[in-house]
This record gives C-alpha cells, structure tokens and sequence, in this order.
C-alpha cells in the first residue's frame, strides 16, 4: 500500500473480473464508486478519489474489462450491462452497510444509469457527468457505415488546460487505438435499454455537464437525464468547462459540489 496521507490508504484489489483502486479513511462513512469513461482508467480519477476520501470516503475505482490494469481485449466492453454487474459486486463487497453513491463520467456515466435502473436499491444516490445518453441516432449511424471511421481524437477537446490533453496522450493505460464494433454495439444497447427506462423514482440525483463539451454534447444527454430524474435532482451545466470536469480548471469547485451531495444523501453509518 502506498500512504497518500496519514489517515487514508490507496491500494489496488482485484474484485471478481476487474482491479479496483481504493482509498480507505481509517473510519469510512460511506462507499463511493467512480466510474470511469472509455478509452481511460480509474488512476486518473484520484484528485477526485482523494478528495472525497478526506471527507471520509471509501472510494472505489474500477477499471472496467478491456481498460487500465483489468483483463480483456483493450478497448473492448462487448455488454455494459455485465460491466454494471462488477460495479454490483464491488458494492455487495465494500459497502457493508455504509451508504451507497455512484460517480459516472461519459461511458461511466451511461453504465452508472443502468446500474441505477436495475440496481437503484442499492443507492444513496447518483453523480452523473457528461453521460453518454442520448446517443441512440448517432451510434446507429456509425455503426451502418461500411467501415468504424477512426476516433480523429483531440485532447483539446477533454479540458481548456491543455496539460490534461498531453497526460492523456502519454498515458500507457489510456487505450490509444480504433473504435471497438463491439463496444459500440454494447453502448448502443445500453442507449436503448436507458431510453427504454425506468427513471429512477426517488433516487437523488446530481447531474454535471460542461457547457462546451463536444465529445457528449450537453443537448443530446441531458433530455435523457432530466426524463429519467425524480423529485430531488439537481442540474448544473458549467460554464466554459469541457468534457472531463474533473479535470477542468477550477476542478476543486466541483469536487466540492460533488462532496456536498454526497455528504447530503449519504449520512454518516452509526458507530
């Protein structure tokens, strides 16, 4: 284990299929679970992960099946349902009884969706940022093609700093390679299915989206989020911000937005 601070531990565990990064406070109050984007990993979530940690989080971050340190042909999610399932027995492993809260960013974000529609019992409540709803036409289209065009990917696109960009490009664990048929065909299914719903009923709700994503547009996911919202949800589009909030300019105001959600539907478990 490596100590990231006095009263906090980060290590890496394999949970079923998959490696999980966790930080444990010496006395968690509750579960947090990031999920990350496609193409990426959890390591790059761990400003965020040691963030909500200091304010007595055990937060778990899986690198889902053909990403990062887990096992599968790279790049490749053949069923978002079956990575929601790890994403279970993560919970059904870590959470003993402490207060659930789901993060899910872009890929992440869609997956988080349909782990709260089958799973939402399990939930405090749910983080979504830049989900990848509303996708349905697009991904039909593309899939049609006689060929997967290539992902043409532009780090600028990720952060208006543009050293996030060139860490991205850098990063070994980052699957740097062509559009998996499979993985479109699973994020196409899972388009569907969310379409398809249910919401989620009384489940807290915090959806972030920045204004200037053009990697997942804020005017094709956030319909789909705000049908499927119940009665405490809250919506905020940031100004100026890119695709990887967390990775934004100004981050820490959101880790803090985050962090007060969180603290709100997930009260501390009893002594």
């Amino acid at each position: 284990m490596t100590m990231i601070r006095m009263d906090m531990t980060n290590a890496i565990e394999e949970i079923g299929r998959i490696k999980v990064r966790t930080w444990r406070p010496a006395e968690p109050k509750r579960l947090v679970v990031i999920l990350h984007g496609y193409t990426e990993h959890g390591g790059r979530y761990a400003p965020l992960a040691q963030s909500l940690a200091a304010r007595g989080a055990l937060v778990a971050a899986p690198d889902h099946v053909g990403h990062g340190l887990s096992g599968g042909d790279r790049g490749v999610m053949a069923d978002l349902d079956a990575v929601a399932d790890d994403v279970r027995a993560i919970v059904d492993q870590l959470a003993g009884g402490l207060g659930t809260i789901i993060v899910g960013h872009s890929m992440g974000g869609l997956i988080a969706i349909r782990y709260a529609q089958r799973f939402g019992a399990t939930l405090s409540g749910l983080v979504l940022s830049a989900p990848a709803a509303g996708l349905a036409p697009f991904l039909e289209m593309v899939l049609s093609a006689p060929e997967i065009p290539e992902q043409g990917f532009d780090g600028s696109l990720l952060s208006r700093d543009p050293a996030v960009g060139e860490d991205n490009a850098a990063d070994p664990l980052v699957y740097h390679g062509p559009w998996a048929r499979a993985t479109l065909e699973a994020a196409l299914a899972a388009n569907q299915a969310v379409d398809a719903g249910p919401g989620f009923g009384d489940l807290p709700l915090l959806y972030l989206h920045g204004a200037d994503d053009q990697i997942v547009a804020v005017a094709g996911a956030r319909p789909v989020v705000e049908k499927l919202a119940g009665p405490d949800s809250e919506t905020r589009i940031l100004v100026d911000q890119r695709h990887e909030i967390f990775n934004e300019i100004g981050k820490e105001n959101t880790f803090a937005i985050v962090a007060d959600f969180i603290d709100r539907v997930s009260p501390a478990a009893p002594d």
